[in-house]
């Protein structure tokens, strides 16, 4: 898939994501939050529990599911960013969860939205 495509459909996944955990109750925090490791696709608030979002679209299963291509290496680069997220608002102290939103879309156009809540928890990344 060309880049501009792998773009537009990474956008299209952040939009119905950011739709479905407001429709779950979410609070969005930030969009694309960027930092000197990479980009956290959305942080919201659950409650009293921020939530730092990965959000993987799909159209084919053929390099996996996209619950699937948020490995060890991905999610301590999250972890890395969420950590600053947290440190330069001064909110060390509050709670924090990853969840990671997997979308597939099939070739009817058919969209399936799973929200992973507590998909993995940083522990060990010196948190």
């Amino acid at each position: 898939m060309p880049l501009l495509d792998r773009i537009v459909l990474g956008k299209s996944g952040e939009d119905l994501a950011c739709r479905e955990l407001r429709r779950r109750g979410y609070e969005i925090l930030a969009r694309r939050y960027r930092t000197r490791v990479g980009e956290l696709d959305i942080v919201a608030r659950d409650g009293p529990t921020i939530v730092f979002v990965e959000v993987k679209t799909r159209t084919s299963a053929a390099y996996g599911t996209p619950g699937e291509a948020v490995g060890p290496r991905k999610q301590h680069k999250i972890w890395l960013m969420a950590s600053d997220f947290l440190l330069r608002r001064g909110w060390h102290d509050r709670p924090c969860r990853f969840d990671v939103v997997a979308i597939s879309i099939d070739q009817a156009g058919r969209r399936r939205i799973e929200v992973l809540a507590g998909a993995f928890d940083g522990a060990g990344w010196g948190g």
